[in-house]
């Protein structure tokens, strides 16, 4: 398992989850009802479920808190400070990054690159501090389904409840999502939207079964007095939608007339993500960062991290123990924390300073990739591409 820097945040900090993937007591919540729109099934349609009071169709009523962690968390140990090694790049690697850049530009002239003389490289150390932060949430919904003859099980025993039921999770820092069917809430009713009948009144035609003619408009004749053909001078044709019934199937029940009720559980996995890059003053724009990589110098996971201690950027340890709290104070009221991982990278900025027919110029060397930003190259030309 990797070790966290030296830390003081107590016991619940830099230690293994001993509750991840367990089964925790339930604990519900009421979440504020909504009101029904027309086709919405009617709120008495739906049992008294204990620990579900407050369950909407259709979801919104929120997130469920967790419950408190079952078992008490370990005492953390003290690992010993990382040793921060800051790498810099050669000369030479500096030159031959310059001269890709250069080739890759129709309208560059490789005349700076072949002949200028370089003066001084400085380095920039910049850092991106991550925390991540992989929570599990549930929330419930009242669902429903054409009843086919599925098994009917509510009232049989009490349901278990939000935080109860097992669910299968994913790899650590996979996000991922789940629907399972509360056991024990399961029961039959009419459906409330063709009332039992199974079909419901043809929209097309408001359930008359015709409409009229749209050769004739209704009259029963064409020119003069020449009866209308395609509606044999009835005015009316019948509706192609329900073939004259003024009927279709339900859509809700699919035309069997009752429908299985039933409370649904939704699991997300998710990875909550901030980071924070110190500042420098290379005079790059802090935009290109975001198109490289760093290098990796710290990384720790745990259940909850340690802020980093003994780092030589000290802002990097503020954002680390800011991050941290943030993270707990936000995530932990409606999700489960499951792990948190928190890494260091250094992104290498070199400005590398040159002449060139006497005069001073600049280009910068960045990134893990060695990506190169001269937006002032002193030969370029005017192309245009035919």
């Amino acid at each position: 398992m990797e070790r966290s820097t030296v830390g003081d945040y107590g016991a619940n900090y830099g230690t293994v989850n001993p509750d991840y993937g367990s089964p925790a007591p339930a604990m519900a919540a009421a979440p504020a009802a909504n009101m029904y729109g027309p086709s919405a099934p009617p709120p008495n349609m739906f049992d008294t479920v204990p620990g579900y009071e407050g369950t909407l169709a259709g979801g919104g009523g929120g997130f469920l808190p967790p419950p408190m962690p079952s078992v008490p968390m370990p005492a953390p140990e003290q690992p010993p400070s990382p040793d921060w090694h800051i790498p810099s790049i050669s000369e030479d690697r500096a030159r031959e990054a310059f001269a890709a850049y250069v080739s890759s530009k129709c309208c560059y002239s490789s005349a700076p690159v072949k002949d200028g003389v370089l003066t001084n490289m400085e380095s920039f150390n910049t850092y991106r501090y991550r925390l991540e932060t992989f929570t599990e949430s549930r929330s419930t919904e009242w669902s429903q389904e054409p009843y086919t003859g599925q098994p009917v099980d509510a009232g049989l025993q009490p349901a278990p409840g939000p935080w109860q039921i097992a669910a299968q999770p994913p790899a650590f820092f996979q996000e991922q999502k789940q629907t399972i069917k509360v056991p024990f809430t399961s029961s039959v009713k009419n459906c409330h939207l063709c009332l039992g009948r199974g079909r419901s009144p043809c929209t097309n035609c408001a359930g008359a079964g015709n409409k009229v003619c749209w050769v004739c408009n209704g009259s029963g004749n064409r020119s003069g007095e020449d009866r209308c053909s395609h509606c044999n001078g009835r005015g009316r044709e019948n509706c192609t939608s329900c073939s004259g019934s003024g009927s279709s199937q339900c859509t809700t029940c699919h035309g069997k007339r009752q429908l299985l009720v039933f409370i649904n559980l939704n699991v997300k996995w998710s990875i909550e993500k901030d980071d924070f890059v110190a500042q420098d003053s290379s005079g790059l724009k802090v935009e290109k960062l975001q198109e490289v990589s760093g290098k990796e110098l710290f990384k720790d996971s745990q259940y909850m991290v340690y802020p980093v201690r003994g780092f030589p950027d000290v802002s990097v340890a503020q954002a680390s123990e800011r991050l941290i709290r943030e993270h707990q104070g936000k995530y932990a009221q409606t999700s489960r924390i499951l792990q948190q991982r928190q890494t260091i990278e250094l992104i290498p900025i070199t400005k590398v300073n040159y002449r060139w027919k006497g005069k001073p110029n600049f280009y910068y060397v960045y990134g893990n990739e060695f990506k190169v930003n001269a937006d002032d190259y002193p030969a370029t030309c005017c192309c245009s591409v035919m």
